[in-house]
């Protein structure tokens, strides 16, 4: 059998994924034994010189009938969008008890780094049974993070920050591709996702080089770029503070309100005179150019390391 036919269940998204797929095929399937099979039944019952009675049916059949058939098709199929469509938002928003990892793609390799300063390079070890939440962005073109056995493909894009997450059940290894033509060696940016228990996870992890997290990263970028100078609590000058800044709607001086989210935060430091904070002058310099996206995704993990909010301004 071909291996496509024969990839496990590996994560949450996998059964509900496959579900979905099972459930499309049946309802597909059915659907053209019906009309195919209504097809056969009228050519042979209605053939030329048969002597089957031909004739309208009254007009209240006729109408009955179109109404329930489009009535009955038009549900069944807003009820499989539904499904369908409800999995994928599912996917987009991991649940807050996730393990954080972040990915960095480039031409042709995975970089990961743990939420302790763990790093690895084609490779990612977690454990079976917790939601792992993946931030990720590219260095150079537009790659693809896809994991068959989970179900999982999501774009990982230059300039910018995209998500996923997903939750193995089955431990094992299980291939990492890259699904997204990326260059010459695009066929061999490969790499393996390994599933671990729980204690074997943790004592993996704690096996691991020891290395600053990103947040301490983040904070030694802080001072040698200069943002202290501004955006420290104990600076003089009239710039946002950072504190509980992360997961805070931020009004703009242009009326707008926006979440501080990753995106809002690599923006502020790229395009800095884009969404003006209200309150505040748009004096703050461009780091494009100056920050690649691994010191971003430092200073990002950073500013969140300093608190978060849910309420609004």
């Amino acid at each position: 059998m071909n291996a496509i036919f024969a990839l496990p269940e590996a994560s949450t998204q996998a059964v509900r994924v496959d579900g979905i797929l099972a459930a499309l095929v049946i309802v597909s399937a059915l659907t053209l034994a019906l009309v195919f099979g209504l097809l056969v039944s009228f050519a042979i019952r209605y053939r030329r010189g048969s002597k089957a009675k031909r004739g309208r049916l009254p007009e209240i059949v006729n109408r009955e009938f179109e109404v329930g058939w489009t009535a009955a098709t038009f549900f069944l199929f807003a009820f499989l969008f539904w499904w369908a469509a409800s999995a994928d938002v599912g996917a987009l928003t991991a649940p807050a008890n996730a393990l954080e990892v972040h990915v960095l793609a480039k031409q042709w390799m995975w970089k990961t780094q743990h939420a302790n300063g763990a790093r690895e390079i084609d490779e990612l070890h977690v454990p079976v049974g917790r939601p792992v939440r993946l931030v990720m962005t590219s260095q150079d073109v537009i790659h693809s993070f896809f994991v068959p056995a989970f179900r999982i493909k999501q774009d990982v894009l230059p300039g910018r920050n995209t998500e996923t997450w997903f939750q193995a059940t089955k431990l094992g290894v299980f291939h990492l591709l890259c699904a997204e033509y990326c260059g010459t060696n695009h066929s061999a940016m490969r790499g393996r996702i390994t599933v671990m228990r729980e204690e074997d996870y943790a004592r993996w992890l704690s096996a691991q080089p020891e290395g600053d997290d990103l947040a301490h990263v983040g904070a030694k970028l802080f001072v040698s770029q200069g943002c202290s100078g501004c955006h420290a609590s104990s600076s003089a000058v009239h710039a946002p503070k950072l504190e509980g800044l992360y997961g805070r709607t931020v009004q703009l001086s242009d009326g707008r309100q926006v979440r501080a989210d990753d995106a809002y935060i690599r923006d502020s430091m790229l395009q800095p005179k884009r969404d003006i904070v209200a309150g505040f002058d748009p004096i703050m310099p461009s780091f494009a150019g100056l920050l690649d996206d691994g010191d971003i995704q430092s200073l990002t993990a950073f500013i969140r390391s300093l608190g978060q909010e849910h309420g609004h301004d």
